[in-house]
């Protein structure tokens, strides 16, 4: 039988199978799946040659969800990563800890499920957490465990079963769990996601959990000799009126020079971050502020840090529940995001799949101090493919160019525009919220004429903008300075029309030095998410968008500007982008 009739019968037999879902159901869940970003394997042509019985059990795992990133690190010489997984279905529930393993943080084998729950200490669920190596190469996991169905939470450890095997394929979780259980007046059921630890000069490990005391959010602090001995100690930091803290991370960055740093780092020309995850608005904030364990063990945001809903954060878009870990190979921070889907749930279950983990990014303390800079690991590029280069490209009001000859539908693009004056820059209204840039982009879309900008580039876009997602600047003038605001805006990413959809004007406000007239822009496009970084990474925006025309071969990319104020592109760049040799 020729290969083409082959798939022909099965595609035709599976789509009985799954409740009459056509062929072109299936094609067009397949152009939304990403082609280089981490998601768990459902590569059905692949899987789906064999017995019948191979079929079935196919059938049977079609649903999946994954989120939350898990315990990263660097273990010799392999990369790990845990995050949340449903082996039953494409929503949230029966969580496990799934385990994948790469040499280059691009290829990666999935292996066993690594914790599920199995003991009364965690028999409801295994939530989020961390991994630290210990004195003599020993890695150990902390994560929560829910143990009832009142939803108590309590800390549990495991430990790889052999610490010969490459991938530590197999965990085991002691009987002398649970580690530590919340006393007193602790709210039981806001009480998670443990961090990395770190070790003081005092000889003790130390360890942040997430939880709420009302609406004060609170990042716990316990400490240990021994990594099994837990004492509960003050908290390391408390936020009225935010709501609850979860999945937070606690890390050193240095002041000067690009290397990341071991999380017990400590001494002069270190601050620390203190990221957390807000249930109330799903953002996550930082701040940035100094650390010192012999004085308190209390974290303090440097002065000016706004702690709260209003404060700086990785990602202005999609992206939650993030952890990052230091690569001793590389002397990097990484960071891991995940992406949620932003389409109905009844769509989620109907294309089988959930959830993406963003591709990582490293992370570095800003030049001013203020802010960190977050930029897609190096390794991105081993995937670029065919390349297009543009240079000294005016545009004026209303103009667009077409980008040719790469693949829209999954690329990376990097451009720098220029400007020669800012003398048109709108004027900044007073009313307006300088902490809300997402209400304001929804007012001033890339299809408002403005002074200078909106310009940028128009992605995921179908032949004559039925769709388009749109990534765009639009500078203002405020007083005796500028202001830049920054959209990446998915309401006009699809036709399609729906409940539950979630289709937001994702934007934040860039603190950018605009005295030479240029900024840059960084788009990686990859079918259903594109991940954007303004001014080499200092606001970053993420959007999960899902196009009904623009898919495949019939996806565009432009550059454009609607503002009065002509600007130059004086540097293009794109490439098409390849798919990992094996992803899970």
């Amino acid at each position: 039988m020729e290969f083409s009739t082959a798939v022909s019968i099965w595609i035709f037999i599976l789509s009985i199978v799954l409740n009459g879902i056509d062929s072109a159901r299936v094609s067009k869940t397949s152009s939304l799946r990403t082609g280089y970003h981490f998601q768990p394997r459902k590569n059905w042509i692949n899987a789906f040659f064999g017995s019948l019985h191979v079929m079935n059990e196919w059938c049977r795992l079609i649903q999946y969800k994954t989120s939350d990133p898990n315990g990263p690190m660097y273990y010799n010489g392999v990369y790990h990563l845990f995050y949340q997984y449903n082996p039953k279905g494409a929503v949230w529930g029966n969580i496990r800890w799934a385990h994948s393993v790469s040499k280059d943080l691009i290829n990666w084998k999935r292996l066993p499920i690594a914790i599920e729950p199995s003991k009364p200490f965690d028999k409801y669920g295994c939530w989020s957490g961390s991994a630290t190596i210990l004195p003599g190469n020993k890695p150990v996991i902390l994560y929560t465990g829910i143990i009832d169905q009142n939803n108590t939470q309590v800390q549990n450890y495991a430990i790889p079963e052999n610490l010969s095997d490459p991938f530590l394929a197999k965990w085991t979780k002691p009987d002398n769990n649970p580690l530590i259980v919340a006393h007193g007046t602790i709210n039981k059921t806001a009480f998670r996601d443990p961090t990395t630890g770190w070790k003081g000069k005092d000889g003790f490990w130390r360890v942040s959990l997430g939880g709420r005391n009302g609406d004060t959010g609170i990042v716990f602090l316990y400490k240990s000799k021994d990594f099994l001995n837990w004492t509960e100690d003050h908290p390391l930091h408390t936020v009225p009126g935010t709501g609850n803290f979860e999945c937070p991370d606690f890390y050193p960055v240095s002041i000067k020079g690009n290397n990341g740093l071991d999380t017990s780092a400590r001494g002069p020309g270190i601050k620390h971050v203190l990221k957390v995850s807000l249930d109330a608005t799903r953002y996550e904030y930082y701040t940035i502020g100094t650390y010192i364990p012999e004085k308190g063990d209390k974290y303090t945001p440097d002065q000016g840090m706004v702690d709260g809903w209003n404060g700086l954060r990785y990602d202005y878009g999609n992206f939650y529940a993030s952890k990052t870990f230091f690569d001793p190979k590389t002397k990097r921070r990484i960071l891991w995001g995940w992406a949620n889907e932003s389409d109905s749930t009844a769509d989620d279950v109907k294309k089988g799949w959930a959830g993406i983990q963003l591709i990582p990014r490293t992370v570095e303390l800003d030049s001013n101090g203020k802010q960190l800079v977050l930029w897609p690991i190096q390794e991105v590029k081993s995937l670029r493919g065919d390349k297009v280069k543009l240079s000294d490209q005016k545009l004026k009001k209303g103009e667009k160019i077409e980008i040719k000859g790469i693949t829209p539908a999954q690329a990376d693009v990097e451009v720098t525009f220029s400007f020669a004056s800012l003398n048109k820059s709108e004027p900044f209204n007073s009313n307006w919220s300088r902490y809300d840039a997402q209400k304001l982009c929804s007012e001033k879309s890339s299809s408002v004429p403005g002074g200078l900008g909106p310009f940028g580039i128009i992605t995921l876009a179908s032949k004559h903008l039925e769709e388009y997602t749109p990534v765009f600047f639009r500078i203002f003038k405020d007083r005796n300075k500028h202001v830049v605001l920054m959209c990446s805006d998915a309401s006009r990413s699809s036709l399609k029309k729906e409940d539950g959809a979630y289709r937001p004007s994702f934007a934040g406000f860039v603190d950018v030095d605009l005295s030479d007239k240029k900024i840059s822009l960084r788009s990686l496009i990859d079918n259903s998410v594109v991940e954007s970084f303004g001014a080499r990474g200092k606001t970053c925006i993420s959007s999960r968008v899902y196009p009904t025309l623009a898919t495949y071969g019939d996806a565009h990319l432009f550059a454009f500007n609607n503002g009065t104020e002509t600007i130059t592109i004086d540097t293009l760049e794109a490439w098409s982008m390849n798919k990992p040799r094996r992803m899970n």
